[in-house]
């Protein structure tokens, strides 16, 4: 069975100053996602479901959708901040979204094989989706038998601000830990650096491996998803700026035995549009990969 690729595209991007998921980067007008649903094809995949906004929709569909007609088939679900289990009501001054494992339950009624996760606005190159569809299409006969692509740290990076990372721990080949680490930057001396929930700066080795929200997934993922967000709402369903991400939910399943998660190595090196700054070298990134022929001169 083919793995399906689930596009996480329902942020907007504050920091960017506009919605980069429609943002044209390479050469022919590309988007990053253009990027990602190519390298995706061509690795084996064989649906891509896109989760994203209800109120751009119609522009998501008309910019987005249309160029993979003939591809691959493509399905949306959309996130929304009232989309809550039965007996949960959103508070009246939520606005912020519930975050990226909310994000992934949305996708619960439509994909019933394994699937990988990734952001919509980050570049990812190609050997970290093969690496993953392999992984996907190895046989199971257990539940809660996951993966993730494990990037290094170091090959991450923008010098243009602070970035949120998942910072892992493996043991055997396995993840032990992730912490996601919202505010990882550069110091003077080019360091590594972040401030942990004590106050205290720690330094990264560039090597660290770290979460860039490349996850592979079987469907009884969702179950675990569902019953730890409810979990979630029962604690800081009123605390207003209180997310339920992916690495907090996989934690709780590592901690509790009931998931194992390969921790997948590759070398590819991550780009993507943080902030606006970063704009000018990623266009420039795609255009030299046009140049040396990683791409065609049409995608699509």
């Amino acid at each position: 069975m083919k793995p399906t690729l689930f596009v996480l595209a329902a942020g907007m991007g504050s920091r960017y100053g506009g919605l980069k998921q429609l943002d044209s980067l390479g050469p022919n007008g590309e988007t990053i996602m253009d990027y990602s649903i190519y390298d995706a094809i061509h690795s084996g995949f064989g649906k891509v479901v896109f989760v994203i906004r209800k109120d751009f929709e119609q522009d998501f569909r008309d910019k987005i959708l249309s160029k993979y007609e003939g591809h691959i088939p493509v399905e949306v679900v959309f996130q929304s901040t009232d989309a809550l289990p039965e007996g949960f009501t959103c508070p009246a001054d939520r606005s912020k979204p519930w975050g990226t494992n909310h994000a992934v339950l949305m996708g619960k009624d439509v994909i019933k094989e394994p699937f990988a996760v990734i952001n919509a606005d980050d570049f990812y190159g190609r050997d970290a989706f093969r690496v993953i569809a392999e992984e996907l299409q190895r046989p199971r006969d257990k539940k809660g038998d996951y993966c993730m692509v494990g990037f290094r740290v170091g090959n991450t990076m923008t010098e243009n601000g602070s970035v949120a990372r998942g910072v892992c721990e493996t043991k055997d080949g396995l993840l032990t830990s992730v912490v996601e680490r919202t505010a990882i930057s550069y110091d003077k001396d080019h360091n590594i650096v972040f401030t942990d929930e004590n106050g205290v700066e720690q330094t990264l080795q560039p090597n660290t491996p770290v979460s860039m929200n490349l996850w592979g997934f079987t469907p009884d993922y969702f179950d675990y998803s569902e019953r730890e967000f409810k979990k979630f709402l029962e604690k800081d369903i009123n605390t207003p700026k209180a997310e339920f991400f992916i690495p907090l939910c996989i934690d709780t399943l590592i901690n509790s035995g009931e998931a194992t998660v390969k921790v997948l190595d590759t070398e590819s090196k991550w780009f993507g549009v943080t902030y606006a700054a970063d704009r000018p070298g990623v266009v420039a990134k795609f255009a030299e990969l046009h140049r040396d022929g990683t791409y065609p001169e049409k995608l699509f």
